[in-house]
């Protein structure tokens, strides 16, 4: 099994910035990519950034469409963790922010929820107009 804990959720005024991480313990070694979902009140869990790596230090960054310019992904191999940079916050950026690690999933299927295995609890991000 594995982990995974997020911290750094509040909130912010709009045009502020946040930054998320996500960190995972447990069989970490089966994992190979990890995303950043969101699901705000009444709406569908939505894709915000993954990344999905081929050895420690190398990895691939994927950033949903909604929040391109705005949102980084970052991995930190050693310390098994995932940051979410979230810059120029807008009030529709508000939701629940959910970590996953996946152990079979290939880059085309990294924005599909239903590929991971593992989950977070969730933080909760509020961004005020």
């Amino acid at each position: 099994q594995v982990q995974l804990v997020e911290s750094g959720g509040g909130l912010v005024q709009a045009g502020g910035s946040l930054r998320l991480s996500c960190a995972a313990s447990g069989r970490t070694s089966v994992t190979i990519a990890m995303g950043w979902f969101r699901q705000a009140p009444g709406k569908e869990r939505e894709f915000v950034a993954g990344t999905r790596w081929y050895g420690e230090n190398t990895y691939n960054g994927y950033i949903g469409d909604s929040v391109k310019g705005r949102f980084t992904i970052s991995r930190d191999g050693a310390k098994n963790t995932v940051s979410l940079q979230m810059n120029s916050l807008k009030p529709e950026d508000t939701a629940v922010y959910y970590c996953a690690a996946g152990a079979q999933i290939s880059a085309v299927n990294i924005r599909r929820h239903d590929e991971y295995d593992y989950w977070g609890q969730g933080t909760q991000v509020t961004v005020s107009s």
